[in-house]
């Protein structure tokens, strides 16, 4: 007791633990898993409330951004090795890519510590203060400049399990209040009037989120006609993918693991990953070229395919590109499209450059290697596929976002294609994999994931990974699959946000009541 007397006596000792609750914190999610990490909450919550004796409101704003820090630090250095793919000219970038990346997220948690340390009410109920105003602020985290809701403290359940089913009720943002609420508790237990109370009530919610989850997934699903799929991830790396001297190999991969022969039914819909082919989509499908020959010969007659890859449209003089995903049926002898989906939300600095004229005139364009991007399509919409199937495609990026694409009764199953080779084998195709798996929850929809080395799987309508329906990073193979049943409409899908932004309202009624004294 006496050595942490002296360590907290120290100047640094504050800002030290602040960067240490935001790691513990990030530990909680996948793929670390270590849930006690969660108690990462409760000891910002006790720095925040050590930082209202003191004056400076800067203290409060500098604990909480050192702790989102050490939260998106963790959470999100795997995208150093984006840069690593064209390391000669790109690679001097990857150490400051990751600093701003963590230090800009960092900044909705420093003005959430801020906003609390202004709001804080001397209650042992200030939990739900805590909650309120980091839920709201991770809200703008996944808005502001188009958002990057990464590991959203909500998400931080494996998707699958059964606290994570609660998203169905109030998405991944409700399910970040929720979660704050009760992992913060702790910090209060101590407090002479509501402390324990405070802390029975969070052990109470855990045991809810326990509960509901275990009647969620008990629930049957609709299973409908039986529709085959095969998923087809080729493990072509990234640093590879566009040395011209590979180009036919690479198209063999696809078309020789599209070709392998079933144990049973053929599949009816083939799935390749995001930007499959290193080649626009106009070049690949040209007709006579041999690449639109070796994927037609590739199909069985009536078989749906369906490719990620980049296209051209517009004049030829002021072509702009898409990051699309087309459906091609294989005819007799031939492949005809017969759906383009564009992808709609784009990464900042990857996809497209905020800024672009400004950026471009300073240099920075140039100096980073960066080219002109997508434009953006059309806000998200179900695709027909097949006569009796529509589906929801959401490609790589946009699976983070609860709640992007529009409510239709009639989408059997999500289709997430992404390009998770630019990470390698690290943390991030892993953490997206369970990020997405968190839109099929909310939707009561299963999905169906398609990547170039890995995570690709069948996922069902609550979030499950299918059995044997999973090909990990670095494999090379096919997943012969039917699509899993959908459940009924959540309350979610019906609702959208509407259910986070009343727990909102019992933070802020509860946190002003708080204030004047009126419990």
């Amino acid at each position: 007791m006496a050595v942490w007397t002296r360590f907290r006596a120290r100047p640094w000792s504050g800002p030290l633990l602040a960067l240490f609750s935001g790691l513990a914190a990030a530990l909680a999610h996948p793929p670390f898993g270590v849930l006690p990490g969660l108690l990462g909450y409760a000891l910002l919550l006790h720095l925040l409330d050590s930082a209202h004796a003191e004056k400076p409101l800067r203290s409060a704003f500098w604990r909480g951004w050192l702790a989102g820090v050490g939260y998106f630090g963790l959470g999100t250095w795997w995208l150093g090795e984006a840069f690593m793919v064209d390391a000669a000219n790109q690679g001097w970038m990857a150490p400051f890519a990751i600093g701003a990346m963590a230090g800009g997220l960092a900044l909705f948690w420093g003005l959430a510590g801020l906003l609390y340390r202004v709001v804080r009410p001397n209650s042992a109920w200030r939990i739900l203060t805590f909650a309120g105003v980091f839920a709201a602020l991770e809200w703008a985290r996944g808005h502001v400049l188009t958002g990057f809701p990464w590991n959203l403290p909500g998400e931080t359940w494996k998707a699958g399990g059964l606290p994570s089913q609660a998203a169905a009720l109030v998405g991944a943002y409700g399910l970040t209040w929720i979660t704050l609420a009760i992992a913060a508790a702790p910090a209060v237990w101590r407090q002479e009037r509501g402390g324990k109370t405070a802390l029975g009530a969070a052990a109470a919610g855990l045991v809810g989120l326990y509960a509901y989850g275990a009647i969620a997934i008990a629930r049957p699903t609709s299973q409908g006609a039986p529709i085959t799929v095969r998923i087809v991830q080729a493990d072509i790396q990234q640093d590879l993918k566009w040395d011209p001297v590979r180009f036919a190999q690479i198209v063999q991969s696809y078309v020789s693991l599209t070709a392998k022969p079933y144990a049973g039914k053929p599949a009816d819909i083939v799935i390749w990953p995001e930007g499959a082919l290193p080649a626009s989509l106009n070049e690949v499908l040209a007709p006579g070229i041999w690449t639109r020959k070796a994927i037609t010969d590739s199909l069985q007659p009536g078989q749906t395919l369906l490719i990620g890859g980049y296209r051209q449209d517009g004049p030829l003089d002021k072509p702009v590109y898409y990051n699309s995903l087309a459906a091609l049926r294989r005819t007799a002898d031939d492949i005809e499209v017969v759906g383009i989906y564009d992808k709609h939300r784009l990464v900042p600095f990857g996809e497209y450059l905020p800024a672009d004229a400004f950026l471009t005139a300073i240099g920075f364009k140039s100096m980073a290697h960066l080219g002109d991007g997508f434009e953006t399509g059309p806000r998200p919409a179900p695709l027909r596929v097949l006569p009796d199937l529509l589906v929801q495609p959401l490609i790589c990026y946009e699976s983070l976002f609860p709640g992007l694409a529009r409510k239709d009764p009639d989408v059997r199953v999500l289709i997430n294609i992404s390009n998770d080779a630019w990470f390698g084998v690290t943390s991030g195709p892993l953490q997206h994999l369970n990020l997405a798996s968190y839109r099929g929850i909310e939707s009561a929809r299963p999905i169906l994931r398609a990547t170039p080395t890995g995570v690709s799987a069948v996922i069902d309508a609550r979030g499950r990974i299918t059995p044997g329906a999973r090909l990990n990073l670095g494999q090379s193979g096919v997943i012969d699959s039917v699509i899993p049943g959908k459940g009924e409409s959540t309350p979610f899908d019906n609702l959208g946000d509407w259910p986070f932004l009343a727990l909102l309202l019992i933070s802020a009624v509860a946190s002003a009541r708080l204030r004047a004294g009126k419990t």
